[in-house]
């Protein structure tokens, strides 16, 4: 002070005291100068490092987990086209039948009783095997197409007497007076009458079909098997003379391959030789026009009775 006058204002110099600090305002104490914008650079750098590491935790541990991809099956293929079941070519009518029948296994007596209006009662003693009667004629049936049958399901007794043969070795044949063995059988079975014996058939079918399904043939028809088989004996070459056979071991056998592959029925007629063979297919005859019905009302075979 001077002169005890007050200083000029111009003169006095600001008193920083009253000014605050900014605490983001400092000078660096090398250049003089305010470290704001490195501030801010370092805070951000912080948040920034913050951010990712709660990015991470939170990923890692908390973000929810994306569902597995499952791949779709494929659609199943459309199934197959279901076979259309094969029509009844030989239907036998069973709509006038009334009386109850009996149960497939106790059908052998009232079968037996019937077969004795149609069949002379001395021959069905001699001849036939009443037991299980439907079944073996079933199964007899359906066998003779093939090249061989079992003796066992037949429902014939085998013929009497042993096969006859002729020569030896390479020189074998069937002998002529082996014939006499089947000639009885063959005149039992031309006395047989042959409308009442279809008509005791018809009365029974439906047994005679359940066999047929109890064989593994649940769509098939057995008329139309019988058909079959009646139209495959009836067939049958002639073969006059002795045919020529081998024993290559228990059995014998036609030496000709030809005759020996062909099916057992046929084979079963050109060994009771040609005069009993052509009086048997004529019988044959007669019967298949009784129980074939050309042209008939076709159903399917499913549908059979």
């Amino acid at each position: 002070m001077t002169n005890g006058n007050p200083p000029d204002l111009e003169d006095a110099e600001p008193d920083l005291r009253a000014i605050p600090d900014d605490p983001y305002e400092r000078e660096d104490p090398r250049s003089g100068r305010k470290s704001t914008g490195s501030r801010v650079i370092l805070l951000l750098g912080l948040a920034l490092l913050a951010a990712g590491v709660g990015w991470y935790l939170w990923s890692t541990f908390f973000a929810p987990k994306p569902a597995p991809v499952v791949a779709e099956a494929p659609p199943p293929p459309p199934p197959p086209p279901k076979a259309a079941e094969p029509a009844i070519q030989h239907p036998i009518d069973t709509a006038a039948i009334t009386e109850p029948l009996p149960a497939l296994a106790e059908s052998d007596k009232p079968l037996a009783e019937g077969l004795a209006a149609a069949i002379d009662r001395d021959a069905i003693a001699r001849y036939l095997i009443s037991q299980d009667l439907v079944r073996r004629i079933v199964a007899t049936v359906d066998n003779l197409p093939r090249k061989t049958y079992a003796q066992r399901l037949s429902p014939l007794k085998p013929a009497p007497g042993k096969f006859a043969v002729a020569g030896a070795d390479a020189q074998m044949a069937i002998s002529p007076q082996n014939a006499a063995r089947y000639a009885p059988l063959v005149r039992a079975f031309e006395a047989v009458n042959s409308e009442k014996l279809v008509a005791l058939y018809v009365r029974f079918y439906p047994l005679f079909q359940e066999a047929y399904r109890e064989q593994g043939y649940p769509n098939a028809y057995f008329n139309d098997r019988l058909v079959q088989v009646l139209d495959l004996l009836i067939a049958t070459r002639e073969a006059p003379g002795q045919l020529a056979i081998a024993q290559p071991k228990v059995l014998y056998e036609f030496a000709d391959p030809a005759l020996e592959a062909l099916p057992s029925g046929q084979k079963i007629l050109l060994r009771m030789g040609p005069e009993n063979a052509a009086r048997v297919k004529a019988k044959l005859r007669e019967i298949r026009a009784l129980v074939a019905k050309e042209g008939g009302a076709a159903k399917p075979a499913g549908k059979a009775p």
